[in-house]
């Protein structure tokens, strides 16, 4: 499991929390930092399944002086790629999916029946 993680975020430190109390350590991707590509934002959309509006920040200030309300999916990942503070955070990513952790339990849904 990739867990695209903002240590400053608390729902996603809590997700962190909640994936190494269930045994799982992921490897953590400080995705501010290390900023994913245009098909790697792409990638995790699909897997998520939904539409790139559904993976932003939409009240980030950022979104609205970028007027990115009205933008398309190809802009929006656009705009996700140049500006990864955009990325609603955290996401887990695993090969069966991926799930955006709000609320940070979501995450454990990736786990499977274990932890249901």
């Amino acid at each position: 499991m990739i867990l695209w993680h903002n240590p400053r975020c608390s729902k996603s430190r809590q997700a962190l929390t909640l994936l190494q109390e269930n045994g799982v350590d992921p490897t953590v991707r400080l995705y501010l930092k290390d900023t994913p590509s245009v098909t790697e934002i792409e990638e995790v959309r699909r897997a998520l399944g939904l539409p790139a509006l559904g993976m932003m920040r939409r009240g980030e200030k950022l979104f609205k002086e970028l007027g990115l309300a009205d933008a398309d999916d190809a802009a929006l990942v656009e705009a996700m790629a140049a500006h990864p503070i955009l990325i609603e955070r955290p996401i887990a990513i695993t090969p069966a999916g991926a799930r955006i952790g709000r609320p940070p339990e979501e995450v454990l849904v990736l786990l499977g029946d274990s932890c249901q």
